[in-house]
């Protein structure tokens, strides 16, 4: 065998298994998925996002007071202003699971800036090492601010950990990045009309 016989193989080969690695996370993924849930703490070196702009009328008889569309399946919070001129879209957090997750129609009901974080009854029962209290600031899970509404203990919120966006990663609310939820807070008032779908 020639040296040049010997570097043709080592390249297929390194080329085969180099395919066969980057195919790995397909043969992982479910029919309801195209992402594969992993520890938060894990380096998630891609993110490819389902987002797409999308209309109200379908979700709403009228943008009276603005209005919040949360799509779980794809992690997105899309909002309108009540006339029509504004449209935004921002990637979310979501609920872990199924029986976190609510959905329907709710509305603002209060705009907390700097919200302090109480873990629900629940919460506390699944985790109770959790603090049953925690302040404004860097260590508080609702980020900067947060809009409650009118379901129990359900926020649309921010989160000092990025890390969570674009995950099932919360125990029921919708988290949004800080400098996104500043910007929806300054856009709703109490009254804005919530839809999870």
């Amino acid at each position: 065998m020639t040296d040049k016989s010997n570097s043709r193989f080592g390249r297929r080969a390194f080329l085969a298994s180099g395919a066969a690695f980057l195919s790995a996370p397909a043969i992982a993924q479910t029919a309801n998925t195209t992402e594969v849930e992993r520890d938060i703490d894990e380096v998630v070196v891609r993110n490819i996002s389902s987002f797409r702009s999308l209309d109200w009328r379908p979700y709403f008889s009228n943008t009276r007071n603005g209005a919040i569309l949360v799509d779980v399946t794809s992690r997105a919070l899309h909002y309108w202003s009540e006339d029509q001129s504004v449209y935004k879209l921002y990637p979310s957090s979501v609920p872990l699971t199924e029986d976190l997750t609510r959905r329907g129609r709710t509305k603002v009901i209060r705009k907390v800036e700097g919200p302090s974080w109480t873990p629900t009854p629940a919460m506390k029962k699944r985790n109770p090492e959790w603090p049953p209290h925690v302040p404004p600031g860097p260590d508080n899970p609702l980020g900067t601010h947060a809009l409650y509404l009118s379901w129990t203990y359900y926020r649309i919120h921010g989160t000092h950990d990025t890390r969570k966006i674009g995950r099932r990663s919360s125990n029921g609310c919708i988290g949004l990045y800080n400098e996104h939820i500043a910007e929806l807070f300054s856009l709703t008032k109490v009254g804005t009309q919530v839809l999870l779908i």
